[in-house]
Order: structure tokens, then sequence, then C-alpha cells
């Protein structure tokens, strides 16, 4: 029923992202009932052993916070860093152009939406895909399913939206590094059994990617 429900949430989201294509708030709203609803409805029919085990996904974990937060600056200056040395070798103008076309995303109402993505968004995710797939998924499969279904999932479930962003090669480039940030938010909730570790680095990588996406809209 986890594995289901994944499906389930990441197909959804597939065709909201290229079919619908709804505003950037109705989106959201959409997702958010998704990633709420389908642990709960997975639990009424027979997961229900992950459903008492939500609550524990936000109980904090003091070692593992603040390692968290050493490892989740480093992840700000590698992508910042990459940006600048690799940038170039990319046309990234197309990016600022899907997202305004896409869901209405522009530079005017990009700080608003910067924050719900670096600090809502990002712990919606995390309760999902590392929280519900993975922690209730390490319980009763083995530890490398749990890994690979969720880090891939995470990763597919970005590809609808990255339609028109730019070059295959750039797409499974982007893939890739979300596939690998997958797994370490993945093995930094393992020990600690919560969401608090991955989800400090996942709003280090967003704040450092939104801080990319204002260099791109101010340069459109």
């Amino acid at each position: 029923m986890i594995i289901l429900a994944g499906l389930i949430g990441c197909g959804a989201m597939a065709l909201v992202d290229g079919l619908w294509q709804p505003g950037y708030w109705v989106k959201s709203a959409v997702k958010m009932v998704l990633f709420l609803a389908l642990p709960v409805a997975a639990a009424a029919l027979g997961a229900r052993d992950a459903l008492r085990a939500l609550p524990k996904l936000f109980r904090p974990d003091r070692r593992a916070l603040i390692r968290a937060v050493g490892l989740g600056l480093g992840v700000l200056a590698v992508i910042l860093g990459g940006y600048f040395t690799l940038g170039q070798f990319f046309d990234l103008t197309a990016i600022t152009g899907a997202l305004t076309s896409g869901v209405g995303v522009t530079g005017d109402n990009f700080l608003f939406v910067s924050i719900y993505i670096s600090f809502v968004n990002s712990l919606l995710e995390e309760f999902f895909f590392r929280g519900f797939l993975f922690l209730g998924l390490l319980d009763g499969a083995p530890r490398w399913v749990a890994h690979v279904l969720s880090a891939g999932l995470f990763a597919l479930y970005h590809i609808a939206m990255m339609l028109g962003w730019g070059s295959p090669a750039l797409i499974l480039l982007i893939l890739a590094a979300l596939f690998v940030g997958g797994w370490i938010f993945n093995r930094l909730n393992e020990a600690s059994r919560c969401i608090w570790p991955s989800w400090l680095v996942h709003l280090c990588a967003n704040l450092a990617i939104n801080t990319i996406g204002f260099i791109l809209f101010a340069a459109a």
C-alpha cells in the first residue's frame, strides 16, 4: 500500500504538471491534498503501522540536526558554486520562460513562491518521500528497495515540471542530482527516524536554487 500510494501520488502530479498545468498555487494545493491524504488512505487500506508511525516522524534528534545544519550549508555552497562554475555551459534562460508560461511564476511573485518552496513545499515532500515512503518501507522491505524507490520516485516526480527547461542533457543531469539528493536525504533520516535532518538540508538546497532563480529572473 505504501508503494502504491507513492506511485499514485507521483503519477497524479505528473498529470497535473504535464496535462492540466494549472497556476502554481492551485498545483500546490492539489499536491498538499494528495501528499497528506494518500498516507492516511494507505493506512486505512492496510498500512496501519505506517499511520501509527507518522507522529514519530516529527520527533527531533538533536545530534542528527546538528550534522544536518553543517551538511545543509555545504550543499548550499556546492549548488551555488556549481552554478557559477558550470552554468556557462548550459542555456538556462528557458527556465524562467517555462515557469512563467507553465505555472505563472514571474519575477514579481517569485519571492513569495520561493518562501513557500523553501519552507512549506520542502517539508511536505520530506513527509511524503522520506517519512511515509522511505521510513515506512524500511520497516517491511529490503533496505535497498526503500532507498531506490524513495529516491527514484522523488527524482521522477520532478520530470513533468521540468519540461521545457532546456536540453535533454540538462534534464538528465538534474534528475541524477535529484536521485542522489533523495538518497542522501534517506541516509540522513535512517538513524534518527525523523524527517527534520533531511528537511534542513532540503531547505538549504532550495534556498540555493531559489537564489539562482532570482539571478535568472533578474537577467530575463
